[in-house]
């Protein structure tokens, strides 16, 4: 890994950077926060006389939101939504239930039935809970959508943001937090000699954790974040030959900003004029990555992609200016396997339908959907929140097939025997057509 110590961001960089980590905060806000239809709540406003009920308008607030935000438009439901409240009933009560009408007033007079008939506000309360963890469960893809808690949305928060909460690498190290960097040394160069002829899976596992976290807390930029916010690096960079090397383990708010450092600290490194990005294992994050990262290649304001929602295709357009640091490498590959997905699913699929880039590896996992959370404003339990987490697009590949369950082809399959031997029809540069020999069927788990 390239050391960031010493990185100085040109102006502009520093410009769009700026740019780039408020943009991506408001998409993690967004993410969370999103926009969700409520019915009104003045007595003589209710759609239904049913919605009087807190626990019942709970749930017909979700119905609306899922016919307003979800991907699918509401004809074309597998189940139809009222079919989907029922069946939800029937599970939660083990007993037939039926819709007076296939529609909104119907589900909610079916609602305000079995509601109604609970004890107790708390079973009351569990019943409006269960039926929206059971709906949103079954809309497709089955298990993508949900009900979130405020427990849940704040680790969607952090998941997003790249914080483990669970995670010390300081601990990892035996320091305490906030250690310095002479330290952090010292601890790191005492255990790794402790584990250096190590031969369990156990302890060669802790040798690669006690390294990582030397890593990360050693160099001056992914210490300063960690140590603010326990935010870890999702970026890492090598040099192979004239080749930079630079692998993304996820997409975070910081990512943009790590690969540009990347990127400008290799300026002073003389003879590169290729690059690898290698998002093997890599489970995406905010989709507001790709406007950004694709821009750094071809400026502002150019086609990117569509997402899918609802029979409409939405284009997406680049949101940064080029970087200039990027010109000197002629030639781009992308590495990708079974479990890059999702943002970065999207990635490999722009570059390689924008004629960018080369994708090499195996198909991606199939796992194009673009996610939000809707907030639902009706209280039915005075400490906690609630929000619906819903597919709200789908993302596409250049021949209108969703990524999703169909993942995205490399131009280069190295699970066929000969593989390298396409290598040179691909590309120019000696250089890196021996460092794809070497790194595109390494193991992903590797920190330079």
């Amino acid at each position: 890994m390239t050391s960031m110590c010493s990185f100085k961001i040109p102006t502009w960089v520093s410009l769009s950077l700026a740019v780039v980590l408020v943009a991506a905060t408001a998409f993690v806000s967004h993410l969370l926060i999103g926009s969700a239809t409520t019915a009104q709540v003045g007595s003589a406003l209710y759609q239904t006389p049913y919605e009087s009920d807190p626990y019942v308008r709970f749930d017909m607030e979700a119905y609306d939101s899922i016919l307003k935000n979800y991907w699918q438009q509401p004809d074309k439901y597998v189940v139809a939504l009222p079919e989907l409240f029922r069946l939800a009933l029937s599970k939660i009560t083990n007993a037939p239930a039926t819709l007076a009408s296939a529609d909104r007033q119907g589900t909610a007079a079916l609602l305000s039935g079995v509601i109604n008939a609970a004890s107790s506000t708390d079973q009351k309360k569990q019943i409006a809970l269960t039926i929206l963890k059971i709906v949103t469960y079954n809309l497709l893809p089955v298990g993508r959508n949900g009900l979130y808690s405020k427990q849940d949305q704040v680790a969607l928060r952090q998941d997003v943001s790249n914080v483990n909460p669970n995670s010390d690498l300081y601990k990892t190290l035996g320091l305490n937090a906030g250690a310095d960097v002479d330290a952090v040394n010292l601890a790191f160069k005492a255990r790794a000699a402790e584990l250096a002829d190590a031969t369990t899976a156990a302890a060669k596992t802790e040798l690669a954790q006690v390294t990582y976290a030397h890593q990360v807390l050693t160099d001056a930029a992914s210490k300063t974040l960690y140590d603010q916010a326990k935010i870890e690096p999702t970026s890492f960079t090598h040099v192979i030959g004239s080749t930079l090397y630079v692998r993304l383990d996820k997409i975070s708010p910081t990512t943009l900003g790590e690969f540009a450092r990347a990127v400008d600290d290799a300026s002073t490194t003389p003879h590169l004029d290729s690059l690898i990005v290698d998002l093997r294992g890599n489970v995406g994050g905010a989709l507001d990555f790709l406007n950004y990262f694709l821009g750094l290649f071809i400026g502002p304001n150019q086609y990117a992609f569509d997402l899918f929602h609802q029979g409409s295709y939405e284009v997406q357009r680049t949101t940064a200016p080029k970087f200039a640091e990027l010109a000197r490498y002629g030639e781009l590959a992308f590495l990708t396997d079974n479990m890059t997905q999702s943002t970065a699913e999207l990635t490999a699929e722009t570059f390689k339908h924008l004629n960018l880039a080369t994708i090499i590896g195996t198909k991606t996992r199939g796992w194009g959907t673009v996610e939000n959370t809707f907030p639902l404003k009706t209280a039915i339990d005075p400490g906690e929140s609630y929000a619906l987490f819903l597919v709200r697009y789908l993302t596409v590949r250049d021949d209108n097939l969703p990524i999703q369950d169909n993942g995205v082809i490399p131009d280069i399959d190295t699970s066929i025997a000969g593989w390298k031997d396409q290598l040179a029809h691909k590309f120019r540069s000696a250089s890196l057509i021996a460092a794809l020999k070497q790194v595109a069927t390494q193991a992903t788990i590797f920190h330079f």
